[in-house]
């Protein structure tokens, strides 16, 4: 794997602000714009998986990387969750629920992927590379 220097060029995090995008669109363009709690719930969701996988990465430690891929996956499973809600409400229709789902849980594999990927090597994060033996 290519060493990577900034959060903006992994994939997950790609993803997450391309789904995240997808949200604030419906919460713009459809009547969940006058559901101010629901509308502020999702959008907050959705955006803290691609904040969670931003600050993980920046912490510069492999350990808090890992477990904010774990919060940012959690909370893409609240988002999906929520996403059934959009639909239930009205929101969206059924098209639009199935494809948001399997995009969110595609991101959550991919996560969960790069969480065991991190758990199988040694990597100690920039933090930790100047500390002597």
């Amino acid at each position: 794997m290519a060493t990577i220097k900034r959060f903006e060029d992994l994939d997950i995090w790609q993803e997450a602000r391309k789904l995240s995008k997808e949200i604030i669109d419906i919460a713009v363009t459809t009547d969940l714009k006058t559901d101010f709690k629901f509308k502020e719930q999702i959008k907050s969701s959705a955006g803290s998986v691609m904040d969670n996988i931003a600050e993980g990465f920046e912490r510069n430690g492999n350990l808090e990387f890992r477990q904010f891929l774990s919060i940012a996956k959690g909370s893409a499973g609240e988002t999906r969750s929520q996403i059934y809600r959009l639909f239930d409400s009205k929101y969206i229709d059924q098209i639009q629920m199935v494809k948001l789902i399997e995009d969110y849980e595609k991101l959550s594999g991919k996560i969960s992927n790069f969480i065991s990927y991190l758990n199988k090597n040694d990597f100690k994060g920039t933090k930790f590379q100047n500390l002597k033996p």
